[in-house]
């Protein structure tokens, strides 16, 4: 039997209503003008400022304290209310960040030993520790004549005790347990030549840098090692927390990125 038309309206506006009444619950917090601030939000905030400043806030300062989240709260609605959070990279980027923080530290377990003990094994050449020089140098920059002069200033630090036309080098003369990497950021790939099996304590060269020529008085060369576990436990952990956090962001990216359909205009050219 089929429904009157004014039973059909009636049902048509109660369908309406219904529809109305589970958007306005669905939309209640969103639209809500309460600020609620728990305890541990609020045990959050002092303990900021405790962090931060180096001790507990005075009561005045907690007051302020608080004002700040309250308002800080209020813009984030109101500017949520205005859709300013439509096609922003900042706060794409702030949120993929948090969930990345989060997911990262989600389940963090504290490793036994033999997990580390294992991550320390399988990375050993992470922790070796490399030669290091400490030295002195004169230096004579990059000219046609620089290479003339420093083999003239060789001769003078015999006579003399030091070269007469040598320069300033803008990161100074001394140089105490450079490692060969740090050498070369230092003068360039040019000056690693000087450091491979040199005479200690006694002044060789010229040898060229990025900058210009240098005489080396090489006065110390300390061996390469690998430390022992025990040495560097706390870095070990350091170093699988880390790893641990990426690997965990890696596991929940590929069990949502199936869920995910990447659509580019394949007419798109660079």
């Amino acid at each position: 039997m089929s429904l009157k038309p004014y039973v059909r309206i009636i049902l048509f506006f109660l369908l309406g209503f219904i529809i109305y009444l589970a958007d306005i619950t669905m939309n209640y917090d969103e639209e809500s003008k309460d600020i609620f601030i728990s305890d541990q939000e609020l045990d959050g905030l002092f303990a900021a400022w405790n962090s931060q400043v180096g001790r507990p806030p005075n009561e005045q300062e907690a007051l302020n304290i608080v004002n700040e989240f309250i308002e800080e709260e209020i813009l984030y609605r109101e500017a949520l209310r205005l859709g300013l959070d439509q096609n922003d990279r900042i706060i794409k980027r702030r949120l993929a960040q948090k969930i990345s923080f989060l997911k990262q530290e989600t389940d963090r377990e504290e490793p036994n030993s033999k997990k580390l003990i294992d991550f320390f094994s399988n990375n050993r050449d992470r922790y070796y520790v490399p030669a290091t020089f400490s030295f002195t140098h004169y230096y004579f920059s990059k000219s046609s004549e620089a290479k003339i002069k420093a083999k003239a200033g060789l001769s003078e630090i015999v006579e003399l005790g030091a070269p007469s036309s040598s320069e300033p080098f803008f990161l100074g003369k001394n140089f105490s347990e450079y490692s060969l990497g740090e050498i070369e950021q230092a003068f360039g790939p040019e000056l690693l030549v000087a450091f491979e099996n040199p005479n200690l304590n006694t002044w060789i060269g010229p040898f060229s840098s990025s900058y210009g020529e240098h005489l080396l008085f090489i006065n110390n060369k300390s061996l390469g090692y690998s430390p022992e576990f025990l040495e560097i436990e706390d870095l070990v952990k350091q170093d699988y927390f880390l790893e641990e956090q990426d690997r965990k962001l890696s596991d929940y990216l590929d069990s949502v990125k199936a869920e995910y359909r990447v659509i580019i205009n394949p007419t798109y050219e660079f």
